[in-house]
C-alpha cells in the first residue's frame, strides 16, 4: 500500500470519528531515520467488535504511537477492515397497561352479575293507574318547549275502562283553554261521527263511553304539528295511559297520531281503513276531524264512517 493510499485510509477512519490508532507489535524495528515523530494519534488501528474477539488490553508504548501525517509504509500495517458497529439500541420503553376495571360483585350474587350503581324506572310501573300518570306529569310540566305557550295540560277524558280509545294529535286553542281534548269544532264533529255511527249501527255507545286523548298534552304554537322530540317525551305518558286502559282497539285520528303510535311510513290515504297493531292491540287509522272540516267531501266522510263502523263492530259485537 502506498503512502497516499494509507493517508486516504486514515482519512476514512478520521471521518468515522476514530481519534486514535495503535499499530500491532512488529518484529522489525525502524531505524532512527525512519522513526516517526511522536504526535497525538488520530486513528485507532485496532477495533474490537462483537464479531471479532478483542485482544488482551495492553497499554501501548510511546514509541508505538504514530501520527497519520508521517507514516512509514514499511512499518505501518493497517488493521483489517471491520464491519461497522451497530447503533446503540435504546432500551425498550416500558408501557403501562391500562388498569383493568373489575366489577364488584355483592355477596350472595351469582358470579358475573355485577351490582348496578342505579336502577332505571320501568316504562310501565307495576300497579300503574291513570291517577299516578297524571301525578307523574305534574301540574306544571316543563319537559319540552310546548310548556312555553301552554295554558292548561290536556290529559284526556272519557271512560278510563273503555275497550276503545281514540288518539289525536294535540290540543287546539279551545282544548288548551278548557283542559279537555276535542272540544272545539273538530271535537264537535268527532262527537257527531261517534254518536251517529253507533246509532245507525244499533250499538248503544256514545262519545262519553269511549276514552279520548292526544299524543302531546300541551298545545303546539299556531296549531303546528308536534315535533319528533316533543312526541317522544310526551309519548311515554300516552303509552302508560294505553297500557293502563288495555283497550280492545285504538283509533288514530290523522297522520301525526298514526306515525307516533305505529311509526308509519306510508301516507294516511294508503294507511286508513286498514288494521295495524300497537303492542298487539289492533289499531284503525282514519282521517282527523279537522281534515274533514277543511275538505268538505262526501267521499271522505263516507270513508271515515266505514272505518268507524268496522271498529265499533269489532269492539262491541259479541
Amino acid at each position: 500500500m502506498t503512502a497516499e493510499e494509507l493517508r486516504q485510509k486514515l482519512a476514512f477512519y478520521r471521518d468515522l470519528g476514530i481519534e486514535e490508532i495503535y499499530r500491532r507489535p512488529v518484529t522489525a524495528v525502524p531505524s532512527p531515520a525512519e522513526k516517526p515523530l511522536v504526535e497525538k494519534a488520530s486513528v485507532i488501528d485496532t477495533i474490537t467488535s462483537p464479531a471479532i474477539p478483542a485482544a488482551p488490553a495492553v497499554l501501548p508504548q510511546e514509541s508505538e504511537i504514530i501520527s497519520p501525517t508521517t507514516v512509514n509504509p514499511a512499518v505501518f500495517q493497517p488493521a483489517p477492515e471491520v464491519p461497522s458497529l451497530p447503533r446503540e439500541i435504546a432500551p425498550p420503553v416500558s408501557v403501562q397497561k391500562p388498569q383493568e376495571i373489575v366489577a364488584v360483585v355483592p355477596e350472595g350474587s351469582p358470579v358475573g352479575t355485577p351490582k348496578p350503581s342505579f336502577e332505571l324506572p320501568p316504562l310501565h310501573p307495576a300497579g300503574d293507574s291513570m291517577l299516578q300518570i297524571r301525578q307523574d306529569i305534574g301540574e306544571d310540566c316543563r319537559r319540552c318547549r310546548l310548556c312555553e305557550g301552554r295554558t292548561n295540560l290536556v290529559f284526556g277524558s272519557g271512560n278510563e275502562k273503555s275497550p276503545l280509545v281514540f288518539v289525536g294529535e294535540g290540543p287546539g286553542a279551545d282544548e288548551d283553554e278548557q283542559g279537555l281534548p276535542f272540544v272545539g269544532r273538530a271535537g264537535q264533529l268527532l262527537t257527531q261521527m261517534i254518536n251517529n255511527t253507533t246509532e245507525k249501527e244499533g250499538i248503544p255507545i256514545k262519545r262519553d263511553d269511549v276514552y279520548i286523548c292526544n299524543v302531546v298534552k300541551c298545545r303546539p304554537p299556531d296549531n303546528r304539528a308536534p315535533q319528533p322530540d316533543e312526541m317522544e317525551i310526551c309519548g311515554q305518558f300516552l303509552s302508560r295511559q294505553l297500557s293502563v286502559i288495555q283497550p280492545k282497539a285504538i283509533v288514530t285520528l290523522g297522520a301525526t297520531a298514526s306515525k307516533a303510535l305505529l311509526n308509519m311510513k306510508e301516507g294516511i290515504t294508503k294507511a286508513r281503513g286498514k288494521w295495524h297493531k300497537w303492542q298487539d292491540v289492533p289499531v284503525m287509522v282514519t282521517y282527523h276531524p279537522s281534515y274533514l272540516l277543511r275538505n268538505q267531501s262526501k267521499e271522505l266522510r263516507r270513508e271515515v264512517w266505514e272505518d268507524l263502523k268496522a271498529v265499533f263492530h269489532f269492539v262491541y259485537d259479541k
